[in-house]
């Protein structure tokens, strides 16, 4: 008798047509086995903070034009707009042989920014943000002079403060017959400590006339700045860019050699007469004038202990 051999079953696995559901634990055959890699959007960019520049500058062949270009608050001097100014002087193109210092608006500069100042002293009571600014403004006053190229200030209206002592940093200086000068510190509280200017002045005008106009704090009006040499010149404000290419032609056709040597001559024979320059001081001493008087107003405004 014959006994057929006895074939293993195998157990069949269910079909499923597409659109069924199949078991989780199955393999979708219908899925591809290799899926296009998902790609993250790239992130928007975060643009960077706007800068509102407070410095203008344009170049004419060897002429620089330096304008300080914040006139709705007067040109006042922030840090910002010093280290502006520093970084157009701190490195000098020796192909510009003359730079013109102007303001844009009805006023040359009205000084520095006080509101920014006592908001520093809220931050460090102890005036270092105050040194720091002081610190900027003597190297910006310093480029201006000590700059081997010729440096023309074209003022209008009123200069006052850190303005007259960037206008006085120059070689030459041109004023409208609005222009006026004006140290109101003393009045202010404050030391006439800003940028060298006091020895610069000192230097210029004289001891007499100088301590006159500092201990009155009296303005100058540009006929009389012009008889003490704060001015060189003085013509209607329309004829103001007239004026200072008249003193600019002639300087640009100078040999490069002797007017960087002439410069050089002038300015350290008016540093021999110092003696001992204490405008290096300035920044502490406006620092610890400032400071003082914030700790004060800080005492009163306590309320008394009980």
């Amino acid at each position: 008798m014959n006994v057929s051999p006895q074939v293993p079953q195998v157990p069949q696995v269910p079909q499923y047509p597409p659109y069924a559901a199949q078991p989780s634990y199955l393999p979708n055959p219908y899925q591809n086995p290799y899926p296009e890699p998902v790609v993250s959007p790239a992130p928007e960019p975060v643009p960077a903070p706007v800068v509102a520049r407070t410095v203008r500058t344009e170049r004419q062949g060897p002429v620089l034009h330096i304008e300080l270009d914040s006139p709705a608050t007067g040109n006042a001097v922030t840090s910002a707009m010093l280290d502006e100014l520093l970084a157009v002087l701190a490195v000098p193109d020796p192909a510009v042989r003359v730079i013109v210092l102007s303001g844009a608006g009805r006023d040359f500069c009205l000084g520095g920014d006080r509101d920014e100042l006592f908001a520093g002293l809220d931050q460090d009571p102890t005036g270092g943000g105050i040194r720091s600014y002081g610190e900027k403004a003597r190297r910006v006053c310093d480029a201006l002079t000590n700059s081997s190229a010729v440096t023309v200030a074209r003022v209008q209206g009123r200069a006052t403060g850190a303005g007259f002592a960037l206008a006085l940093a120059c070689d030459l200086r041109v004023g409208a017959d609005n222009a006026v000068f004006r140290l109101p510190e003393l009045a202010l509280g404050l030391p006439v400590a800003w940028g060298g200017l006091l020895p610069r002045l000192l230097h210029e005008v004289g001891a007499a006339r100088v301590r006159e106009i500092i201990l009155t704090s009296r303005p100058v009006g540009a006929v009389e700045a012009r008889e003490l040499a704060i001015l060189q010149r003085v013509v209607p404000e329309q004829d103001l860019d007239g004026a200072v290419a008249e003193w600019v032609r002639p300087v640009t056709r100078r040999p490069e050699a002797a007017l960087r040597v002439t410069k050089t001559l002038l300015a350290s024979h008016a540093a021999a007469t110092r003696l001992a320059d204490a405008s290096v001081l300035d920044s502490e001493l406006m620092a610890s004038v400032l400071a003082a008087a914030h700790y004060t107003r800080g005492l009163a405004a306590e309320p008394p202990a009980h």
